[in-house]
């Protein structure tokens, strides 16, 4: 793993000495297109809020340039390009973020930069979901219900670690901002179907209109079904979403979005080892038994106004509420011959509520551009756990009642003190209250667990701008992350005592650009590398005695090291830019490891393989045509802590083919072209043994077609 970390190193750093030498601009064809993915570096400067309605995609890119550190954003053209099903599709090609679906479902597993490297996955906890602006993720930190779906966005930002600072976020994996589309950069219509193997079909129906007197709106339809590819594995999904907006001056303007979903899923279970090699597209017996599903229900309304208070300053102000009802029966009942059950399962029925709120303020005053904000969240779950029949309710064994809020407060400045200098400091302070009490209603007990938590978290950046479109920057942050309610409720503790706050420091260093390449073409890159000291990491390990429930624990001291390097170019064929080759390659490597633990000494903590290489090599016309294959290349990882069982790498090829044009969006895409068996993703336990039920096959050779029509 060192050695692999090293050859990463000095390949990314070869891409910086790259940037450095590249040709000056000027030299770089005129006609060639912007990479996809690429952020275009501009000039570091304290230059102007721009008004409410102007904000948009270039603001995204210019405040990614101005961040010190890793930050990546997505266009959805580029979605519409190629087979978009899940979150892991949208950000396949963001460095540092390691993400796959369980089975091709919205049913995903997420890590960034090593966050929940753990058997908890259905949380998804470690990464902060934001959408406009105003928190999706739960008030204790949570995922576990849904992920905003990602062509539901006009674009996301992901910002990677202590990057994610600006959004008020203090996450290990840092934040993923997703915003809306509107009537003013959308087509008056859009429509979108794609389907293919495994039963996939989906449609979407998007219709927009400016109204006078500054109103407009927008509102999207969307089914998707989906077989799978597996056993027990059939998804469907309704879902509305919409959003009206209102100037009402010059200077003043407010926004409401709404949505509604709801989406069935039935869960195919982890496999044993020899069960994967026999036959990896079967069930598992108990997830068949016991009607695995997580089937939820939604709805969301926030509002959003922006008050342009005069040019150089900015109010931006919002209030978001979400109900979730989730219906999961997910463990089986545990029958021992000759002794009967031994444990009657588990099916939550569960209500959330969230309320989130936030404010930001800015002002460029001088060579200052300051932030000031604050974010809030507040959540309950309330609900009950049964024994599980079947995927019916048997027996209530427990009342929950969980509460958590959290308020995040930070300032940045961002300081030009020299022509090409930017010191970056900001202070966040994060104060948090957790609370579970759960009753067992066989003997009455209360799992009466509650604590606050409580951060301040300093950071210094420095950007330094080496010419147009090349900067360098570095930083030096604090992390901290309190734990999640399901967590608390889950410590392996028995006192009563409740989980710390997971805290760390982590520098960082890297650059970014684009540069021409010999008059020819232009290439883009993004790098960041960096190392996390982690103090009581929060990790879980599956319970032996109750399979599909998880233990957490505070691990005493581990180290988080990676390298994110994502690079791509146009280079034309022709020398007039009617052939394009499009090379695009997204390099991840990893580093985690427990550091001096008493049980596990310098093991490599679980989940994360040791290096991800996705990309593509595509052929582009300029009348829209585009060809090209695709690859992924995943080293191997363990499956637990003690590291004695390896789920094996694999490489994979595919193939992408499409015509675009400003109306009309048109791709085929084959998946796996060789037809690997190999693992997508897979549970942890403490000591895994060969015949425990850990993995989840990756998806087989499957094609998918796709059509988008704007009007």
């Amino acid at each position: 793993m060192r050695a692999c970390l090293r050859v990463g190193f000095c390949a990314c750093l070869s891409v910086f000495v790259l940037g450095a030498l590249a040709p000056l601009p000027g030299q770089a064809d005129a006609a060639a297109p912007a990479p996809p993915l690429a952020l275009d570096a501009v000039s570091i400067s304290g230059e102007r809020p721009e008004a409410f309605e102007n904000r948009g995609l270039a603001a995204a890119q210019r405040e990614a340039a101005l961040t010190p550190g890793g930050v990546t954003v997505v266009e959805d053209d580029m979605l519409y390009e190629r087979n978009t099903a899940t979150f892991s599709d949208m950000v396949r090609y963001v460095p540092g973020v390691w993400t796959v679906s369980h089975s091709g479902s919205d049913s995903i597993y997420i890590s960034s930069r090593g966050s929940n490297l753990d058997a908890t996955d259905f949380d998804r906890n470690g990464v902060k979901l934001f959408q406009d602006g105003l928190p999706v993720t739960t008030a204790d930190g949570n995922n576990h219900n849904r992920i905003v779906d990602p062509l539901s966005a006009r674009y996301a930002v992901f910002a990677r670690g202590a990057n994610a600072a600006k959004y008020g976020a203090s996450t290990l994996g840092g934040a993923v901002n997703f915003v809306s589309p509107t009537a003013y950069d959308s087509p008056s219509a859009q429509f979108f179907v794609n389907g293919g193997s495994h039963g996939q079909a989906q449609a979407r129906a998007t219709a927009s209109r400016v109204f006078d007197g500054g109103l407009d709106g927008l509102v999207t339809l969307e089914a998707k079904n989906r077989d799978g590819y597996r056993d027990h594995d059939e998804m469907s999904r309704n879902g509305l979403y919409g959003n009206a907006g209102w100037r009402i001056s010059d200077t003043v303007g407010t926004r409401l979005y709404g949505q509604y979903i709801e989406r069935n899923m039935e869960l195919s279970g982890q496999l044993t080892r020899e069960q994967f090699e026999d036959d990896p597209d079967q069930a598992s017996v108990s997830a068949e038994q016991g009607n695995f599903q997580a089937d939820l229900k939604s709805w969301r309304l926030a509002d959003k106004t922006t008050w342009q208070l005069a040019p150089n300053r900015r109010l931006d102000m919002g209030l978001s509420y979400e109900e979730q009802k989730l219906f999961h029966p997910i463990v089986d009942k545990v029958v021992v011959p000759g002794v009967g059950v031994v444990f009657d399962g588990l099916l939550i029925d569960t209500d959330h509520r969230d309320v989130g709120g936030m404010v930001r303020y800015q002002h460029v005053v001088g060579n200052h551009d300051l932030l000031l904000g604050a974010n809030v969240g507040v959540g309950e779950v309330s609900g009950e756990q049964y024994g599980n029949a079947g995927g019916r309710r048997d027996g209530l064994m427990t009342r929950v009642d969980q509460n958590a809020d959290n308020v995040e407060l930070y300032a940045t400045d961002r300081w030009r003190f020299a022509e090409r200098w930017t010191l970056i400091p900001a202070l966040q302070l994060v104060r948090g209250h957790r609370e579970i009490g759960n009753t067992s209603v066989a003997s009455g007990q209360v799992n009466d667990v509650e604590d606050d938590y409580s951060g301040v978290n300093p950071s210094l950046g420095l950007i330094h701008h080496v010419r147009e479109n090349f900067d360098i920057f570095a930083s030096v942050s604090r992390l901290f992350e309190p734990p999640t309610t399901f967590e608390l409720a889950d410590d392996i503790a028995v006192d009563g005592s409740a989980l710390d706050a997971m805290y760390g420091t982590v520098v960082e260093i890297g650059t970014r650009g684009s540069q021409p390449l010999g008059g020819r073409g232009v290439w883009a890159w993004e790098l960041s590398l960096y190392q996390a000291w982690i103090r009581d990491e929060i990790l879980s390990i599956d319970d032996p005695a109750a399979p599909g429930t998880s233990l957490a624990t505070n691990v005493d001291k581990t180290v988080h090291t990676g390298i994110e390097a994502l690079v791509s170019a146009r280079l034309s064929l022709d020398g007039g830019g009617r052939h394009v080759l499009a090379p695009l390659l997204s390099v991840t490597v990893n580093e985690f490891e427990f550091d001096g633990d008493d049980v596990y000494g310098d093991n490599q903590l679980p989940a994360a393989p040791g290096h991800v290489l996705r990309g593509e090599l595509l052929y582009r016309h300029i009348r829209g045509f585009y060809a090209g294959p695709t690859f992924d290349v995943v080293d191997e990882r363990y499956a637990d802590f003690a590291n004695s069982y390896t789920v094996d790498g694999y490489e994979l090829m595919g193939l992408l083919a499409g015509w675009s044009n400003p109306r009309l969006t048109v791709y085929a895409e084959l998946r796996n072209l060789l037809d690997e068996d190999y693992v997508a993703t897979h549970r942890v336990r403490d000591i895994a043994a060969e015949t425990d039920a850990l993995l989840n096959p990756g998806e087989p050779r499957s094609v998918y077609f796709g059509m988008r029509v704007q009007l």
